[in-house]
């Protein structure tokens, strides 16, 4: 049995990050950039008014109370930069360009129009309620980084800026394989069947990820349905295959022997984990790691979490993750010598300090505490006051 670090660092140690291509905005929603981004242009690209009112040359650091200008021209958004050499003021609407040499910008809510001319009856400020060109981004400043993750944010930046295509590393290619004769769809049951959760699980994750689901499939524990699924995934030249189930030392735990003889090196069988102590790596030489996962619930969710998550950032030129420390408000448990991974929840204690609890009811084929939990939970052993929280999907996590 191995320990779960030197595990994962087996895993990580032979993923790199996968190529990269070109893709327009509209199509890289949630992909990872490849590189870092730089701003072709200022924002704003010119100075502009921030609120409706009325654009002068303000002569001075104050314009005094009871002031009254004549009112040369109206400046809408859009408009372009036509010079008043000779006025002293125009009314100009919100985002519209500030005309050449007026510097301040007055509410029309503080202001009095009347006969072609303005009054404004309270001193005002030299320079206020002006956007300058360059205040929010200089020409070139690097703007995002890479490894970000196309969110709407990044989206909205990268429009404003007139940026038409981004580098991203491609998405992971990954087949899911699902085994276990008593697994159905929906609807009616046989008798001793039960409903398969694992696969539409990873499919939900990975795609939320980003990965690209080549194939789900649920295959029995007899026959050579698992190994044309495996073959399939070659085929199809997956980055990763994940599956779920006969992976321990029983009688129908036909996993080990199966990738065996389908010509995968193994990485490691059983770690010290709980839940998902059976989990299984392996790599076909020049093809897909393999990540076979025990069929409980809770062993999949955590196996997807902490084994899959990391060799998915990997993937993406990722740094790995980094979680929160937290304060217990009891010890997690757990045997000695396991690295335990508990369902939790933060809170906030009666100063209002953030603190940690580990979810009630938890058992590896039990689902609903990891519907009601927000965080995974994780400490060494003898720890009993703080914990690492880590967001329950790595998705979320920077």
């Amino acid at each position: 049995m191995i320990s779960y670090p030197a595990a994962l660092a087996l895993l990580l140690d032979g993923t790199r990050p996968l190529g990269v291509e070109s893709l327009p905005l509209a199509s890289a929603a949630r992909r990872i950039l490849a590189s870092d981004v730089h701003s072709p242009l200022a924002l704003p690209s010119f100075d502009n008014a921030a609120m409706d009112g009325y654009a002068l040359r303000a002569g001075g650091e104050t314009i005094a109370a009871g002031s009254i200008f004549a009112v040369a021209a109206m400046q809408a958004a859009g408009d372009g930069t036509p010079a008043y050499p000779s006025a002293q003021a125009c009314e100009i609407a919100t985002g519209a360009r500030m005309p050449e040499g007026f510097d301040t910008v007055v509410p029309v809510e503080r202001s009095e129009r009347g006969s072609g001319r303005v009054r404004f009856p309270a001193e005002e400020r030299r320079g206020q309620n002006v956007r300058h060109a360059g205040s929010d981004i200089a020409v070139g400043a690097r703007v995002l980084h890479r490894g970000r993750r196309v969110d709407a944010a990044a989206t909205m930046l990268l429009a404003a800026l007139g940026i038409e295509r981004v580098e991203a590393f491609r998405r992971p290619r990954v087949a899911i394989v699902a085994t276990g004769s008593e697994l159905n769809a929906a609807g009616p049951l046989p008798p001793a069947g039960i409903h398969d959760s694992n696969g539409p699980f990873l499919a939900a994750s990975l795609t939320h990820w980003g990965a690209e689901i080549l194939s789900r499939s649920r295959v029995p524990d007899a026959g050579d349905a698992f190994a044309n699924a495996m073959r399939d995934a070659l085929d199809a030249h997956a980055d990763l295959i994940v599956t779920t189930g006969a992976v321990s030392a029983g009688r129908f735990d036909f996993v080990p022997s199966a990738l065996s003889a389908l010509g995968a090196s193994g990485l490691f069988h059983k770690v010290g984990i709980r839940p998902g102590k059976p989990l299984l790596a392996a790599r076909f030489d020049g093809g897909p790691l393999v990540l076979a996962l025990p069929g409980n619930p809770m062993a999949v969710a955590v196996g997807y979490r902490f084994f899959v998550a990391p060799v998915l950032r990997a993937m993406a030129g990722l740094a790995p993750e980094r979680p929160a420390r937290v304060r217990l408000v009891a010890p997690l448990g757990g045997r000695e010598g396991l690295q335990h991974f508990a369902l939790g929840l933060l809170e906030h204690d009666e100063e209002g300090w953030q603190v940690a609890r580990v979810a009630k009811a938890q058992a590896a084929y039990r689902i609903l505490p990891y519907t009601e939990a927000t965080h995974w939970l994780t400490a060494a052993a003898g720890s009993d006051d703080a914990a690492d929280a880590w967001p329950l999907d790595p998705a979320d996590a920077p």
